[in-house]
């Protein structure tokens, strides 16, 4: 039930963590909005894997260092979707 849990909470965070990544990503990025929320999603999962192994305990307010570590991987995501995109529409 964990894992079903993580994977609900991870898509909801891509609405924000989404646009987040798009925002702190230098330049255009030629996506839609469904791909960006879609990887802000994959990114914050990942993000919170990583910040589980990383021992990033849950604290009684914001855990705001695994926040950090999702944005950043959803930048990752949408960067790799970005680039992958415009390969697509270049061929």
């Amino acid at each position: 039930m964990y894992w079903v849990w993580m994977i609900i909470v991870s898509l909801i965070a891509g609405i924000i963590f989404g646009p987040l990544a798009r925002a702190v990503l230098p330049g255009k990025q030629n996506i839609s909005l469904g791909w960006t929320i879609l990887g802000g999603g994959i990114g914050a999962f990942i993000g919170g894997l990583i910040a589980k192994l990383l021992g990033v305990k849950d604290t009684s307010g914001p855990d705001w260092i695994q926040y950090l570590i999702q944005i950043i991987c959803a930048a990752i995501v949408v960067a790799i979707i970005s680039a992958r995109n415009s390969k697509t529409k270049a061929a």
